[in-house]
């Protein structure tokens, strides 16, 4: 029998790498879409692809644009997937607020190209479709959220994602297509990009524990996040697929954080208990060890319209899909600070021997 192939939309990600290794173990053949653009150095582009030993011939990478419907287009013709994953966006909140127009042109439009591209090709009966969704389409509803709870997006992101879940549902409707919205809550690893919250935590807290003595600034400490692991969450975004029938479904934990309580579970991790002191701006977090403080906040780091609480509610993808998170919070912080100090102890080890060659 033909393997099935799967054409993954920001394959170079940390959903995607994810998600292509996934599926090469379910014997797919894996393609991936990679913007032009978007690595000036391939090596780097490629980095999460390559810690998952996937930079080989059993993924072919393609080179395109998700806001060029003709590429967009002319791909899938080429491809013929069974299934496609649009795992491709722009996916940081809070820079949408200073660039809305092109997070829209990507995670909007890009979908719709996607999606108007298998109705062009007549491929509606043979490929199933997931479009990413985003927990920031809720915003500030009421949690806990689920797929009933109206949706109160605070961010050009948020609303482009909106734009993006309903597009995929009118075609599902008006064409009959199989795609299935995954609504994702806040999902974290070793590969996630270092310009996220969670990221940054966490080679702080490894930074520390080797002798760092700046600061480390973070923004709102009292917002509430629903994190889970990515390896759990792209085993239900294949899950969704293998269903007889398209649907929505939250990924969630079902279990709320604050950034205050990631901060002290990452750092006592990395053996530095935290003494948080004062109030609003003007909290800090004092290493109890050695009366440093190793925490300050920056107001410039809250966003234009904060999201206060993000819980999910996954009880429909757990009943229907018999999905199930499997890896803890305090399991989730343990691999990325470990990831963390890995990451520093090989700098330590390439600068060693760099200074030996010097020497010698």
């Amino acid at each position: 029998m033909k393997n099935k192939i799967a054409f993954i939309t920001g394959i170079a990600g940390q959903d995607g790498a994810y998600l292509a290794s996934f599926l090469r173990s379910q014997n797919y053949e894996v393609r991936g879409l990679v913007r032009w653009d978007s690595y000036v150095d391939p090596l780097s582009g490629f980095q999460r692809l390559d810690e998952l030993d996937l930079v080989n011939d059993d993924i072919r990478l393609h080179t395109g644009d998700l806001t060029d419907a003709q590429n967009i287009t002319a791909l899938l013709k080429e491809i013929q997937p069974d299934e496609i994953y649009n795992l491709g966006a722009m996916s940081h909140v809070k820079p949408s607020f200073d660039t809305p127009a092109a997070t829209l042109d990507i995670n909007a439009k890009g979908t719709l190209h996607v999606l108007e591209a298998v109705r062009l090709l007549d491929m509606g009966e043979k490929v199933r479709i997931y479009q990413a969704s985003s927990s920031e389409m809720y915003g500030n509803a009421q949690p806990p959220q689920h797929e009933e709870t109206p949706f109160e997006p605070c961010s050009p992101y948020g609303v482009s994602k909106l734009a993006a879940f309903w597009m995929a549902r009118t075609y599902r409707n008006s064409y009959d297509f199989h795609v299935s919205n995954g609504i994702l809550f806040n999902h974290e690893s070793p590969l996630r990009g270092q310009d996220f919250v969670t990221a940054k935590i966490a080679r702080a807290a490894a930074e520390f524990e080797q002798g760092r003595t700046q600061a480390v600034e973070l923004g709102n400490l009292d917002s509430i996040r629903d994190w889970g692991h990515a390896k759990d969450y792209l085993r239900g975004m294949w899950m969704m697929l293998q269903q007889d029938k398209p649907d929505d479904y939250v990924l969630a934990t079902g279990k709320g954080h604050t950034v205050r309580e990631f901060a002290t579970h990452a750092f006592a991790h990395a053996g530095i208990p935290l003494d948080w002191r004062g109030h609003g701006i003007d909290e800090v977090a004092i290493n109890k060890k050695n009366k440093k403080i190793v925490i300050r906040i920056n107001s410039d780091l809250f966003r234009p319209n904060e999201v206060h609480h993000l819980l999910g509610d996954p009880s429909k993808a757990m009943r229907v899909l018999g999905w199930r998170p499997e890896i803890s919070f305090e399991q989730l912080i343990a691999d990325l600070v470990n990831a963390q100090r890995n990451t520093i102890w090989k700098r330590t080890q390439s600068e060693a021997g760099a200074w030996a060659r010097m020497a010698g």
